[in-house]
């Protein structure tokens, strides 16, 4: 039985067509992309930011955090924390399942997320077994290669990063990148001029995504 995550949700409408499951970075909760959703001009759309359980992170000496995984350190070689992701994954197809039980289809349905939760929203829509309509990786990586989906091989991805990150290296995003080119996704790609954050010229970019992918009448005139 998959964890059941707290939510903290926005509705652009009171009958949403769409939604998009936003998973947040480590260290932070549910409500650290709240308030982007004014600035996406997207209507009819439930957005659903989740807060990842309390756990502890070895990299940051075990102190225990909202985290999709353990992180043991930052380098290649080290073995990602699998069972951790596959915990969260569960999760967060629960959430997508709880959308579809509301009336929203896969198909409708965006997951997003910033460099840890990035990572666990390409972790788990990637492979997904329904089509979504989009999926959108910032300033994150894909912690390994084994990961194939014959039902999203052409859903849109959208990966944005910082130039100068220096939390999650640019090349790990671009590595990402080609690696999801190569398997033959559709991914549009942005560098920003900044450190692992998030600007104003990306949620510009994040915007046109989604009014892209969304159902036609999620796009507000």
């Amino acid at each position: 039985m998959p964890v059941e995550l707290e939510t903290v949700e926005i509705a652009t409408g009171e009958k949403p067509a769409a939604s998009v499951i936003w998973l947040h970075g480590l260290g932070a909760d549910g409500n650290d992309f709240v308030p982007i959703v004014p600035e996406l001009g997207i209507k009819d759309v439930r957005f659903v930011f989740p807060h990842a359980l309390v756990r502890p992170v070895t990299l940051n000496g075990g102190f225990p955090m909202r985290a999709w995984f353990d992180i043991l350190d930052l380098t290649r070689e080290t073995p990602p924390d699998r069972e951790g992701m596959a915990e969260s994954s569960r999760a967060v197809t629960a959430l997508v399942e709880r959308e579809n039980a509301r009336g929203i289809d896969s198909s409708a349905i965006v997951l997003a997320g910033f460099s840890q939760g990035g990572a666990m929203a390409l972790l788990t829509g990637v492979p997904y077994p329904q089509r979504l309509a989009g999926l959108i990786g910032l300033s994150c990586w894909l912690p390994f290669r084994d990961i194939e989906s014959p039902a999203n091989r052409e859903t849109p991805v959208f990966m944005a990063h910082g130039s100068s990150d220096p939390v999650v290296p640019h090349e790990g995003g671009e590595r990402t990148r080609d690696l999801l080119r190569e398997k033959g996704h559709d991914v549009t790609w942005h560098s920003y001029p900044m450190e692992h954050a998030v600007c104003p010229e990306e949620i510009h970019d994040i915007a046109a995504f989604l009014r892209g992918v969304l159902p036609a009448q999620c796009v507000a005139a």
